[in-house]
């Protein structure tokens, strides 16, 4: 039995398991992959409050995860299939196995959003990244093309900028969604250059990809151009298969009121996860916190310990 079970080992997740395991609170923290989430596919982090030079995302998530550990979070490494409640008591199962807790905080985050076009999944790994701090190095003077019109495809590129021959930036409306900052940025560097009003047909190759086929949506003239590596910035996909359906919108975010809490009492969620999220670093760490309180101070209504 656990005072407090976290479902995801993110920004968020770190967070809260910091908060609740400080305050002496017996918490266990559930991860499907390793710690750190989103901000490990991240090379550098210059926004993050008190990192005037920048961080990497591995060293932020690494920090993260020592100072959980020192405070004497619990780990397990599995994937939550679901979540049942009895009474006042929530069972998270996982690989198998079921762990109860008076409290839970839902910190699962998101994932990378497929196209859904011919080739993507055929040359996924073979050419076909969602991640340019990840894969970026194989395709060192390679040319490469970015899908994508946010923060992250304009920060990938200019990343992979430094590495590929040249990138190619395919963006379906006129002009970007990012940030002024990064718009300026992209457009000063000379290996990279703009495709607008443009959407990713097909991707071709062999044993790795060749090229890729490209629609304009105002003449809907085709074009193909050969390339080495396609990367795929084109939002997020919230995960969040396993809940039900009663606790997420429409689009699979889950529902939480200003005190983090879902429609299931005892049940919180924070950072990416959550619906209307700003999909921060700094803000999943304050969900992460913020759930923790609530939570915890539901624990403490059940142990009959609230002031």
């Amino acid at each position: 039995m656990y005072d407090i079970i976290i479902i995801g080992a993110g920004p968020a997740g770190l967070t809260a398991g910091i908060y609740s395991c400080r305050a002496g609170y017996k918490t266990l923290i559930v991860e499907k992959l390793n710690a750190g989430g989103q901000i490990m596919l991240t090379d550098a982090i210059d926004n993050y409050p008190g990192f005037p030079e920048g961080i990497t995302g591995f060293e932020l998530q690494d920090r993260l995860k020592k100072q959980a550990d020192k405070f004497g979070a619990e780990f397990v490494y599995g994937e939550a299939s679901k979540i049942d409640k009895t009474g006042d008591i929530l069972t998270i199962t996982c690989e198998g196995k079921k762990y109860e807790t008076k409290a839970a905080i839902i910190t699962t985050g998101a994932s990378h959003r497929k196209l859904g076009v011919k080739g993507e999944k055929e040359f996924s790994s073979k050419g076909v990244s969602y991640c340019g701090t990840c894969d970026g190095p194989f395709f060192r003077d390679k040319n490469v093309v970015i899908v994508g019109g946010g923060d992250t495809a304009l920060t990938e590129a200019i990343f992979l900028a430094r590495l590929a021959k040249s990138v190619a930036v395919v963006h379906r409306r006129d002009r970007f969604r990012a940030v002024e900052s990064l718009i300026k940025q992209a457009e000063s560097i000379s290996n990279i250059s703009f495709i607008y009003n443009s959407t990713l047909e097909e991707i071709k190759g062999d044993a790795s990809v060749k090229s890729v086929v490209l629609k304009n949506t105002l003449t809907n003239n085709i074009q193909e151009i050969n390339v080495d590596g396609v990367f795929i910035f084109v939002g997020l996909d919230p995960n969040t298969n396993f809940l039900d359906k009663s606790i997420k919108d429409e689009k699979g975010y889950v529902v939480i009121d200003k005190d983090m809490k879902t429609a299931i009492k005892g049940l919180y969620a924070a950072g990416d996860v959550r619906a209307d999220a700003y999909r921060q670093i700094v803000c999943a760490c304050g969900d992460g916190a913020k759930a923790a309180k609530f939570a915890m101070e539901y624990v403490d209504e059940l142990s009959g310990n609230a002031y």
